[in-house]
C-alpha cells in the first residue's frame, strides 16, 4: 500500500467493450430494458450510452464467438498528463502501443495489466449528437430520459478478475495512480483477495478480484448506475418477466454500501445494476479500509439475498472445459 503524493492525471472510467456470441439478443437487453441510447455502428460493432453520458459512448459491444471485454477506455485529465501516464507505463513494459482514433475518441494509448487486460487513455472524447427530438428543457442533462425499459444513467465502473490481487492493485497505483479504497486481506493478513480502487471521489470505477481458475484476463463484470434503490426493484420485475436470469439482489453490499443487483445478459457477460452510488470519498489522505475474513459476514452482504458460490468463481469468457 503506498503513501506516496496522490496523481490525478486520470480523470475518470470513459467506455468498456464487450464481447458478445449474441449481438441481436445483447442489443435488445442494453437498450430495450437497460435503456442505453445507440450513437452508431461499425462492421459488427455497436456503440452505446447512458442519456445522462454526453460522450459518444460508454459501452461497445462487438459480435464475437464467446463474451468477454475486449478492452476499457480511461480518460486523461489533460493532454499532459496522457504524456506522463504513458511514459509510466512505458517504464513500466506494460505499453503495447498507439492505436489510431476510433468514434467516441482520439489517439490512445493501449497497454496490458498483470493479468492481460487490454485497457487504453487517451485524451480527446467525441460528444455525442443528440436529435432535436430527444433534447431536453432540462439543459444540464443531454437528452431526454428514455421511455424505454428501466433507464441506466451512466457507466459506472469494471470489476476485473485476477491471478493475484497484489501485483494488479500495485500496477494501478503505479502506472495510473490509482488510489486504493477498500481491500479485503485474508489468510492471516498475507493474502489479497480484493480491492476497490478510484481515481475520483467514487468509492471505486475499478475493483478487481481473485479468480481461482489460473486462466487469466478475465472479466467478472460492468456495472451502470441509475440513481435510485427503487428502480433496482422495478428493473427485477422487467427482468423476471422477460426471462433474464438474476443472479442475486436486489440487496446491499456492506463493501462500498453500494445497492446492487446482478443479471447475465443474452451473450454471457454479468451486468450490475447500482441503485446507489456508494459513498463519495473527499478525503485526500483517506486510509483504505481493510476486511479481514471475520468482518466479511457484513462487508459483502449488508442486508438483501446472499450471493452464490458461483458468483466468485464465473466470469468471462468462460473457463474452458478442460481446465
Amino acid at each position: 500500500m503506498t503513501d506516496n503524493e496522490p496523481i490525478f492525471d486520470v480523470a475518470q472510467l470513459s467506455h468498456v467493450e464487450l464481447f458478445t456470441p449474441k449481438m441481436d439478443e445483447s442489443l435488445w437487453f442494453f437498450k430495450e430494458l437497460l435503456g442505453l441510447q445507440e450513437s452508431s455502428r461499425d462492421g459488427k460493432s455497436v456503440y452505446l450510452r447512458g442519456y445522462e453520458e454526453s460522450y459518444h459512448h460508454s459501452l461497445k459491444l462487438t459480435e464475437r464467438d464467446q463474451p468477454g471485454m475486449a478492452q476499457m477506455g480511461w480518460r486523461a485529465s489533460s493532454k499532459l498528463a496522457l504524456d506522463r501516464r504513458v511514459s509510466q507505463i512505458e517504464k513500466l513494459g506494460a505499453g503495447i502501443g498507439w492505436v489510431d482514433t476510433e468514434a467516441g475518441y482520439g489517439p490512445a494509448y493501449e497497454y496490458r495489466t498483470p493479468d492481460g487486460h487490454i485497457q487504453r487513455i487517451f485524451w480527446e472524447v467525441e460528444r455525442a449528437t443528440i436529435p432535436d427530438s430527444l433534447k431536453t428543457p432540462l439543459i444540464n442533462r443531454p437528452q431526454k430520459r428514455p421511455l424505454s425499459g428501466v433507464p441506466v444513467r451512466r457507466l459506472d465502473h469494471v470489476n476485473l478478475m485476477c491471478s493475484d490481487v497484489g501485483p494488479m492493485r500495485r500496477f494501478y497505483q503505479e502506472a495510473m495512480g490509482t488510489r486504493l479504497r477498500e481491500t479485503i486481506i485474508a489468510g492471516g493478513g498475507e493474502v489479497e483477495v480484493a480491492a476497490w480502487m478510484s481515481h475520483n471521489n467514487l468509492v471505486h470505477d475499478v475493483a478487481m478480484m481473485r479468480d481461482e481458475s489460473g486462466v487469466k484476463g478475465r472479466l467478472h463484470h460492468v456495472a451502470f448506475w441509475y440513481g435510485y434503490p427503487q428502480h433496482l426493484s422495478d428493473a427485477a420485475d422487467v427482468f423476471r418477466e422477460h426471462n433474464i436470469q438474476i443472479e442475486a439482489g436486489p440487496g446491499k453490499h456492506g463493501i462500498t454500501q453500494a445497492a446492487f443487483l446482478y443479471c447475465f445478459e443474452p451473450g454471457g457477460n454479468r451486468v450490475e445494476l447500482f441503485g446507489d452510488a456508494g459513498y463519495l470519498i473527499f478525503e485526500p489522505d483517506w486510509k483504505p479500509v481493510v476486511w479481514e475474513e471475520k468482518d466479511l459476514e457484513a462487508g459483502i452482504i449488508w442486508h438483501g439475498s446472499q450471493l452464490p458460490q458461483e458468483f466468485f468463481m464465473v466470469g468471462t469468457p468462460p473457463v474452458p472445459a478442460n481446465e
